[in-house]
């Protein structure tokens, strides 16, 4: 009986896969947002999708079917998120189905025109998962911005495929999707990138991953996963309950190893906050080294302005108030603004109510079914309309554009 409740709890915080046929390959499309991720799922698989939630989440996710000679593919648009620590419901989301919805392949999609700051998620994925195809998107505009990129450098300092694209060209596409195959299809083992961190972290992880290779046999990353265990996510502890089960984290071996890295970390004043900054610092120097070799300009001040308006937008002391007059702009657009179309459907509704009376009185009809229809249904449907209408109109593309511009 408790198995039985134990399973559905499962089947309740899993995604459900709906497979067109028992062979179909999962594919999971990640990337940072606004890298034409999106775009690349739509045309991939166009109408032959359909969306829904995550379970438990308020994210929304999306599948997709595509097919070729020799496979079918069930696409899963996965969140947008610029990273896997899972700061937000997206980046655990991302990272859940990643590491344990088990897809044949994780593709990430990168932005041409800036991949030095999309390494940081490939390098994230290729920690979790060696089954990693990595999609250079938007190479016209790397182009036309005389960015050139060393695909195959790229590919080879990575360790897995590298593809490019132009998502809103149907050749390139084909090329990705015989890049899937051949992925899919090849037996061969690459030398995956390793970071490389801060001595005392790795001779932490040293001290957990032994155990974890013995007792998890190949199910997980041991080194991610061992890296996560001193971060002590929580988010991940509850997952790893749920596909691991709950008495996996309390064995003796694992718990002790894994108090004496804390302990050796805390000596030398090494705490969680600490552990995460030497993880972003080093995955962020790898993906610099990297962009040095296969990333060339022409002009290499192409994009200082946009450096210098992402200084201003993001730093610490002017972000936070830009952000909050941003918002405040929107709020007073939406209230402001929505006064004139609100009075302009408010004169336009009501003016069909009165002709509504005027033929009531023409046909002599009840007072009180000219007071339930009219004046009660009619009425209180034009209230809401003339007032709900225009400030929902104004207010959410505004703030879906705020949120889409980063």
């Amino acid at each position: 009986m408790k198995e039985d409740i134990q399973s559905k709890e499962l089947k309740n915080v899993e995604l459900e896969i709906i497979k067109q046929s028992p062979d179909a390959k999962v594919i999971a499309l990640a990337g940072n947002p606004n890298v034409g991720k999106s775009t690349v799922f739509n045309n991939l698989t166009g109408m032959n999708q359909h969306t829904g939630n995550w379970p438990g989440k308020t994210v929304s996710n999306a599948q997709g079917y595509c097919s070729t000679e020799k496979h079918d593919y069930v696409m899963v648009d996965i969140p947008g998120t610029y990273s896997l620590m899972a700061h937000s419901a997206e980046e655990e989301v991302a990272r859940n189905f990643i590491c344990f919805g088990h897809p044949d392949l994780t593709v990430v999609v990168c932005d041409a025109t800036c991949l030095e700051r999309n390494l940081n998620l490939v390098l994230q994925t290729i920690e979790i998962s060696s089954n990693v195809i990595v999609c250079v998107n938007l190479m016209d505009e790397a182009i036309r911005k005389n960015i050139h990129i060393n695909l195959p450098l790229l590919s080879q300092k990575l360790g897995v495929p590298v593809i490019s694209t132009v998502a809103r060209q149907k050749k390139s596409l084909d090329r990705f999707l015989k890049c899937l195959d051949d992925t899919i299809d090849t037996k061969e083992h690459h030398e995956y990138i390793s970071i490389t961190y801060p001595r005392l972290l790795e001779k932490a992880i040293a001290m957990i991953q032994p155990i974890l290779e013995e007792r998890l046999q190949g199910q997980l990353n041991t080194r991610w996963l061992s890296l996560k265990l001193l971060e002590q996510d929580p988010s991940l502890l509850v997952e790893i309950d749920h596909h691991l089960g709950t008495d996996f984290l309390k064995q003796e071996e694992l718990i002790s190893a894994i108090n004496i890295a804390q302990e050796l970390l805390q000596k030398h004043n090494i705490d969680t906050a600490t552990i995460k900054d030497q993880i972003v610092s080093s995955l962020v120097h790898v993906a610099e080294d990297i962009c040095q070799d296969v990333v060339t300009y022409e002009d290499a001040a192409y994009n200082q302005k946009d450096r210098k308006i992402d200084h201003i937008l993001t730093s610490r002391w002017t972000g936070y108030p830009i952000m909050l007059a941003l918002l405040a702009i929107i709020f007073w657009l939406t209230m402001t603004g929505a006064n004139y179309p609100s009075q302009v459907l408010s004169d336009i509704l009501f003016y069909i109510q009165d002709r509504l009376t005027d033929l009531f009185m023409y046909f002599h009809a009840p007072a009180w079914l000219h007071g339930v229809l009219v004046l009660g249904i009619y009425r209180v449907l034009a209230w809401v309309v003339s007032v709900m209408l225009p400030p929902m109109a104004i207010f959410f593309p505004l703030f879906t554009l705020l949120e889409d511009v980063g």
